[in-house]
């Protein structure tokens, strides 16, 4: 994921996707309520995981408005083409083609998926 882009935990990862589904700004309050059903946290626990990913840069803290408002400094986008590049590197030696041998030959993926695969691959050699 470059020396940039830290790695995100999982509780952290759900936080971020509230973050980011969110058009505007988000509350400690609204991330809260998003998470429930997900995670049994009290408001204390959330607040130290919003801290934690304000210190690594993915999250920008607002607190001129008397209540802090939470927006995204790293686009979704960013943060999964550089994850996905470095779970690539890890497990699969860089490889898609490795990558999807193993999820097919374990029935992670059907032949469907390829079938659509093929067609997703099909489509972008089309346009460039």
């Amino acid at each position: 994921m470059g020396n940039k882009l830290k790695k995100l935990g999982e509780a952290e990862l759900e936080i971020m996707q509230v973050v980011w589904d969110s058009e505007n700004p988000v509350t400690s309050n609204y991330i809260l309520k998003e998470l429930q059903g997900r995670r049994q946290w009290k408001l204390s626990t959330l607040m130290t995981s919003l801290s934690r990913l304000a210190e690594k840069g993915f999250i920008h803290c607002d607190r001129s408005t008397g209540s802090n408002l939470y927006t995204p400094i790293i686009l979704e986008n960013e943060y999964k083409a550089g994850a996905s590049k470095h779970f690539l590197e890890k497990l699969y030696n860089n490889s898609i083609q490795n990558m999807i041998a193993t999820l097919y030959s374990h029935k992670e993926i059907k032949s469907s998926d390829v079938e659509e695969l093929r067609h997703f691959l099909d489509q972008l050699e089309e346009e460039q």
